[in-house]
C-alpha cells in the first residue's frame, strides 16, 4: 500500500484525531474512506467496519429515547441535552449548527428540573 501525505491546520488534525478516537480507529483508518470516496464519488458507499455497530447503536437509542418519553418526558430532555453536550465535546455537532447549544446541559433530579 501507497502513503500519501498531506498538510492540514492544526484545528482540522485536532478534529480529526478526536473523530478518529471517538470512532476507536486509526488517523489513516479514518481518513481513508473519505478518500475512496472522493476517489469514487457516486459510484459506490464506502462502507467502515463501524457502520454495523453505529446503525444498531441508533436503533437502540430511539428504542430507549421513546421509552424515556414514555416514562418521564424530563428525563428524556435530560437525556438529549447530555447527548448534544458529549456530542459537542467530542467534535460530532458543531454548536453553530445546533439550535439548543445555548441551552447547555439541563441537570433534572427526581422530576424537578434544576
Amino acid at each position: 500500500m501507497r502513503t500519501l501525505s498531506i498538510k492540514v491546520d492544526e484545528a482540522l488534525h485536532r478534529r480529526l484525531r478526536i473523530r478518529a478516537s471517538g470512532a476507536n480507529l486509526s488517523m489513516s483508518e479514518f481518513v481513508r474512506p473519505l478518500i475512496e470516496e472522493a476517489a469514487y464519488p457516486g459510484n459506490r458507499y464506502v462502507h467502515s467496519s463501524q457502520d454495523e455497530l453505529l446503525s444498531v447503536t441508533i436503533q437502540s437509542f430511539a428504542i430507549l429515547a421513546a421509552l424515556a418519553a414514555h416514562i418521564s418526558p424530563q428525563m428524556a430532555e435530560r437525556g438529549m441535552a447530555d447527548a448534544r453536550h458529549l456530542l459537542r465535546e467530542r467534535g460530532l455537532l458543531d454548536p453553530a449548527k445546533d439550535p439548543l447549544a445555548q441551552v447547555g446541559r439541563i441537570d433534572v433530579g427526581m422530576g424537578d428540573a434544576q
